[in-house]
């Protein structure tokens, strides 16, 4: 029988850190051709054995082939001089430059010393054209949509002449509509030859996109399969070791006083535009309120201006009715507010500090964790160990930095740390952002049980189902403006999204009955 030759091959990889084996013996064989999907839990060692390929880490023992030839990737220069291109899920842009300058950065093409911007233009425009991977050459990154920058990442890889392209948690930061562009440019990049590794933790997204999947569970290689032969369930399970539930079980909710009563607000964004105009909204103790709406709309100004980071314009916030409007962050917290922020690297943790004292950081100041001004470490570390204990946060200690800890176990200390405060208001930003169906699972399980303990939830998502899943009522938010409030039992996605797109409810259900009646008639 030929043996096929795959065009990469990872043979028994095995990436060890001190004791510690993050990659375990794994395999992994990719076809030319084809979107290869590496499932896995959020520290199973999928971006490590990335990293391994795309040079940024060297492999502890295990061999790498490509077409059948092995290879040694020193480093990532030597990964793209090989046709190896890695789309990280933190871009790696330069904000003041423009597109083009980042595309070619580090690769300019020159005339006699002085760079070639006219002949680097056309390059671009070129590759933009034949992958329709649109883009202003000339704009700047920082003024860019994400889905644009991500554009920008992917010319980069193609400008440098990648052939296999790896993409880290790619629809991590996207809109809908950004991720459906994706997922077509992700199928013209493999007709026009190139081979795509997707690293993902979103199974929808997997069934649409992949051929073949493999799974990794704690470092080693569980296997693969064809994808359009298993189910999302079964997916679900192999990462997971055990059956995973997709809905959330929670009783009907039993909502009681007014807790959060927001009257009017005006919010401006950083470049002095009003962001957030005059809205009003309540949250009731023992309801989860879910605010839905595409990303830039408001809501990140919104939740900051709710939690004391930005400023309120004009309007109310009142808190079991004592007015809360423009207290310092720390005021906020202290009456009783809980806040797990939208970008956890920058507002949730301090990455170079330990575990135990972040997990300290809005109680460090208060007995026991403090008697007389000094710190008590004993307590702080205690501490810390009963809530990794309970909210299964998975680490060696508490005294690793946070930022040895994959995504999902930094959310859920961030969740660990704001729950064990036991806030009256619990406000939750992109609960679940780039976590496993695992970790999904668990986090809404501890929003809910809040809820049960009649305490009041903000939860403000870009995904539809989690918002779907986990809401009691569910809040639209366009153009800063909240253009109705549901009930998810007497909504669709469909409905949702014309509303998000800035449709009035009652507009929203006109079109779709239209539809529905256009269709009926074919």
């Amino acid at each position: 029988m030929v043996q096929e030759n795959f065009v990469i091959e990872m043979r028994d990889i095995t990436k060890q850190f001190g004791t510690f084996k993050a990659n375990d013996q794994i395999n992994l064989q990719v076809k030319r051709g084809e979107i290869h999907a590496l499932l896995g839990e959020n520290g199973a060692g999928k971006s490590t054995l990335m990293n391994v390929l795309s040079g940024l880490l060297q492999p502890t023992s295990g061999d790498i082939y490509m077409d059948g030839k092995k290879v040694a990737i020193s480093s990532p220069t030597v990964a793209n001089r090989l046709g190896i291109g890695m789309v990280h899920q933190h871009f790696m842009l330069v904000d003041a430059f423009t597109v083009t300058e980042n595309i070619i950065l580090g690769n300019e093409p020159n005339r006699l010393g002085i760079l070639d911007r006219r002949k680097a233009v056309k390059e671009i425009e070129k590759l933009s054209e034949q992958y329709g991977l649109s883009v202003k050459s000339n704009a700047y990154i920082r003024d860019i949509s994400v889905g644009m920058q991500q554009r920008v990442e992917i010319l980069k890889t193609l400008y440098r002449g990648a052939d296999v392209l790896i993409f880290d948690e790619p629809t991590a930061v996207l809109t809908p509509q950004e991720i459906e562009e994706l997922m077509d440019i992700m199928h013209g990049l493999v007709k026009e030859g190139k081979s795509i590794i997707l690293i993902t933790h979103k199974l929808d997204e997997i069934k649409k996109v992949a051929d073949r999947c493999t799974v990794i569970r704690r470092g080693k290689s569980i296997g693969t399969v064809d994808v359009k032969n298993v189910s999302s369930q079964q997916l679900a399970d192999m990462m997971v070791g055990r059956s995973v539930s997709f809905k959330t079980e929670k009783k009907p909710a039993e909502p009681k006083e007014v807790v959060l009563s927001v009257e009017n607000i005006e919010v401006k964004e950083n470049r002095g535009l009003t962001a957030v105009k005059n809205l009003s909204l309540e949250v009731r103790a023992g309801e989860v309120l879910g605010i839905a709406g595409i990303d830039g709309n408001g809501q990140t100004e919104l939740i900051q201006a709710l939690t004391g980071l930005k400023k309120v314009e004009s309007g109310k916030v009142l808190l079991n009715g004592d007015d809360i409007t423009n207290k310092s962050p720390r005021k906020i917290t202290e009456a009783g507010v809980g806040h797990v922020p939208e970008d956890r690297h920058k507002y949730g943790l301090v990455l170079d500090m330990t575990l135990a004292e972040n997990i300290a950081l809005q109680t460090y100041y208060q007995e026991p964790i403090s008697e007389h001004g000094i710190l008590n470490y004993n307590e702080m570390n205690q501490l810390a160990r009963e809530l990794i204990e309970e909210f299964d946060v998975r680490t060696t200690n508490e005294l690793v930095p946070a930022r040895a800890l994959s995504g999902g176990n930094q959310q859920k200390a961030i969740i660990a740390r704001e729950i064990h405060r036991d806030p009256d208001l619990l406000i939750v930003s992109q609960p679940t952002r780039g976590l496993d169906v695992g970790a999904i699972e668990y986090i809404h399980k501890r929003l809910i049980e809040q809820r049960n303990k009649n305490k009041a939830v903000l939860v403000v998502s870009f995904e539809l189902d989690e918002i779907l899943n986990v809401s009691d009522r569910i809040a639209v938010l366009h153009g800063g403006q909240i253009v109705g409030i549901v009930n998810p039992a007497e909504t669709s996605e469909n409905e949702l999204g014309l509303m998000m797109a800035g449709y009035s409810l009652e507009d929203a259900r006109k079109e779709l009955n239209k539809v529905e009646v256009g269709g009926s008639d074919e």
